[in-house]
């Protein structure tokens, strides 16, 4: 906590070191702070206190309203869009014929925006990408002689690919031009037979050159296909074409040569070989860097043999700036080398040609649907220190941020999408001059314009008082709330010279009596004026007179300045409310101290600071209830309830002497007891035991008043003796029954081991085998006689 000059109790526990940068930036005036920080804001009251300087009038809006300034320079950025032209709905098949210009596919179209520094400005950009766009395709083609079966292939593309080209747009035009390689050693040979016919075997071939612009862009097919009949191979010696020199004069040669239009305009580039670059040049004695302007004379390229080849990052530029997409149609063997070259140039596409190039059409309707189905925004150079971001939000809730918040991919004719754009400015240009800045989707012609505004002073800037009398006789200008010292002068009222603040005089009204340090060390002494220090943390203060005093070198209670239920003024606790102590520590509050039974400490201590002190060392706890050594509360007073109650038990004797310091109430039922529900005290149930095993119950409390109150049971509750007959009965019932028992069990035993005997006896008669010979004393009973005299008739 701290305090204003103008007593109010501040809260700085936010006052992180985001808002620090406010007061670490020491401002000297409006300008200057308000291009520290979009959170700054300059006081123009007179609020400053002693020992403050200037500077404190640069701090966060938030904290200079809680410090009670009323006058606050805070100005903000904006946003203002000056043309704004819907996006145009239309189809190839509609009445209406529009021409290139009158199509809109970006919205807006202008905007203002002023900028403050770290404010960004967000606005909205939508695309349509329109229905029946008008379409410019020009056709470069490398006429090196590996290209000679292509070249019958290409020579009825005008017509064919017009009739496919109708499917997407009832504007399509269409150009060709063709390259080989620079006319000078080791590219082409010079001899002059090779000159006129660089070709060998009988071949025929015409003159080598760098590039021909054979056919500007035109609608008439026939025409396409009259002319690129008409043309010769040629032939060079290196297996790299010249092919950059003339991309480059494609794309820089735009309206007069090759007849571009602002409309979508794509170049196929067709060839079998890869590509010379810059610096290759040299093997040709050629140094100079290509200078990316038209060089065409007659539609060839004039100036090959004196500049070198294009760099792929100076083709970028170019290709950009023109709005040319760009379509690579190279056999297979070539794939690799020219997927690199489309990743270093944007909304470019790579196509396989066959070997014969009799794909074409199909290859560039391909590499055309995958080009126009992808938006990607760029924007031109940004003046220094201003930065933009993009967020995507594309088709399906597709979204997207950083790298990929430019783009959106899959996008259909007739599809609309959106970016939200953010610029900001982290400081003001020099000279402060409005800027121009563009934002457009790469290969489109479209674009939006943007102009920046810088906010470099504030409003009340403008009403200063030059040579002001306030500040000290007309030594600066009295801007703002304060003086803006000239050249040559400072302090907080342009009162000293630079010259003079190192005076000794000057110093002496720095110290305090009785002293030698200036400032009390904590400030420098400018113009005999103590500016006191500035802390790392804003909301620590140095201030008075001789910066002798501050906001926290208080003492501390719970790690906490003025144990946080105070201020810190010139080092001295000032206590809130119901606060006392050094540290604000002791509170006079003692609600904190009251028991459940509504006592101060349960009566067995005094409270202190909102803490309870126990006058009994055996008991704790925050209001003295806990005692671990203490027995619990019903063995404690067992004996005197025993004694008083039943006139029995250890204190018997004594029972008059030592129990008579609670009110005994006997009730007849235990369901008679109090409960802890109908008291507003607290209350303990007991049950207890007798020399005699008999339970007694009771309970102990301790009213509001103080008094101690035991209700108890009058009758004691003793177990009955044994019924001897039931016992007797069941022991011998229990003698039968097992003897019971005993007997089925050894009947079941062996009946179960006659079994077994039984199903033994049974097997081995089953197996046992019997002699079956005759008993050899045995004589049969029959004795047989035959007749002599029979005869057997």
């Amino acid at each position: 906590m701290t305090v204003s000059p103008f007593g109010q109790q501040l809260d700085f526990s936010q006052h992180d070191s985001v808002f620090c940068i406010c007061i670490k930036a020491n401002a000297q005036s409006c300008g200057e702070c308000i291009q520290v920080s979009e959170i700054c804001g300059w006081c123009t009251d007179e609020f400053l206190s002693e020992g403050e300087s200037k500077s404190a009038r640069c701090d966060d809006v938030t904290y200079l309203k809680k410090k009670d300034c009323k006058n606050i320079e805070d100005p903000r950025g904006s946003t203002e869009i000056t043309q704004n032209k819907d996006v145009t709905v239309r189809n190839k098949d509609g009445n209406v014929k529009l021409k290139p210009e009158e199509i809109t596919q970006i919205q807006p179209q202008k905007l203002k925006v002023t900028l403050r520094s770290g404010e960004p400005q967000t606005f909205d950009l939508k695309f349509k990408r329109a229905e029946d766009y008008p379409i410019d395709l020009y056709y470069l083609m490398d006429l090196s002689f590996s290209m000679k079966d292509d070249l019958e292939n290409v020579k009825n593309l005008g017509t064919d690919l017009m009739r496919e080209m109708r499917e997407i747009t009832s504007d399509f035009r269409i150009g060709f031009g063709s390259f080989v390689e620079k006319t000078v050693m080791p590219y082409i040979s010079t001899t002059p037979a090779r000159l006129i016919n660089p070709c060998s075997n009988n071949e025929n071939c015409t003159s080598p050159f760098s590039y021909k612009n054979v056919l500007k862009l035109t609608s008439n097919g026939d025409r396409f296909n009259q002319l690129v009949s008409q043309q010769q191979i040629s032939g060079n010696l290196d297996s790299p074409e010249g092919g950059f020199d003339a991309i480059m004069q494609v794309a820089v040669c735009e309206v007069s040569q090759i007849g571009w239009r602002n409309v979508t305009r794509l170049l196929v580039f067709s060839t079998d070989a890869g590509f010379h670059f810059a610096g290759d040049g040299k093997l040709g004695g050629i140094v100079l860097p290509n200078d990316g302007k038209c060089h065409l004379e007659n539609n060839v390229y004039s100036m090959s043999h004196y500049y070198d080849y294009p760099s792929i990052a100076h083709l970028v530029q170019k290709l950009s700036d023109h709005n040319i997409q760009t379509i690579f149609a190279v056999t297979e063997e070539f794939q690799p080398v020219y997927q690199e070259l489309k990743n270093l140039i944007p909304k470019s596409a790579v196509g396989t040609l066959s070997s014969n190039s009799s794909n074409v059409i199909k290859l560039i309707i391909d590499a055309y649907n995958s080009l126009s189905s992808e938006v990607i925004l760029e924007n031109s150079k940004l003046p220094e220190g201003v930065s933009i971001s993009y967020k995507a939000f594309c088709k399906n809730g597709v979204r997207g941020t950083e790298d990929n918040g430019r783009k959106c991919t899959n996008i259909s004719i007739g599809d609309e999408v959106s970016f939200k754009i953010s610029i900001e400015s982290q400081k003001c240009p020099s000279g402060g001059k409005p800027e121009v800045i563009t934002v457009k989707p790469l290969g489109f012609n479209e674009e939006v314009a943007i102009e920046l505004n810088f906010i470099c002073d504030c409003e009340c800037a403008k009403k200063g008082e030059p040579n002001s009398p306030k500040c000290h006789g007309g030594n600066g200008i009295f801007e703002c709330g304060a003086c803006k010292c000239n050249e040559g002068r400072i302090g907080r009222e342009c009162e000293c010279s630079k010259d003079e603040v190192r005076s000794d005089d000057l110093d002496a009204n720095c110290r305090k009596p009785n002293s030698t340090d200036i400032c009390s060390n904590n400030g420098e002494c400018l113009c005999g004026t103590c500016e006191c220090k500035k802390r790392e943390n804003p909301a620590e203060v140095y201030s008075g007179k001789y910066c002798e005093c501050d906001n926290f070198n208080c003492d501390r209670s719970g790690n906490l300045l003025c144990g946080g239920h105070g201020r810190c003024e010139c080092r001295k606790c000032i206590c809130d409310t119901n606060y006392t102590g050094n540290a604000c520590e002791c509170s006079l509050d003692e609600s904190t101290c009251l028991a459940k039974n509504g006592q101060l400490c349960n009566g067995r201590g005094k409270c202190e600071c909102g803490i309870c002190k126990c006058e009994d060392p055996k008991f704790q706890g925050p209001t003295c209830e806990v005692c671990p050594t203490c027995p619990g509360v019903c063995t404690e007073h067992k004996d005197c309830v025993q004694c008083r109650a039943f006139g029995d038990g250890e204190k018997k004797e004594m029972c008059q002497k030592e129990c008579s310091y609670f009110n005994l109430i006997k009730v007849k039922d235990r369901k008679d007891l109090p409960q802890p529900t109908d008291q507003s005290f607290p209350l303990t149930h007991c049950k207890e035991k007798d020399a005699n095993d008999c339970w007694f119950y009771y309970t102990y409390a301790i009213t509001k008043n103080s008094t101690k109150e035991v209700f108890v049971v009058e009758k004691l509750d003793c177990p009955s003796g044994p019924d001897i007959i039931p016992i007797v009965a069941g022991v011998v019932a229990g003698i039968v029954l097992i003897g019971l028992a005993l007997l089925l069990i050894w009947k079941l035993l062996m009946i179960i081991h006659d079994r077994r005997e039984f199903a033994k006896f049974e097997k081995e008669k089953m197996n046992a085998k019997w002699d079956t010979g005759e008993n050899p004393i045995y004589k049969s009973a029959v004795t047989t006689v035959i007749n002599p005299k029979y005869e057997g008739k």
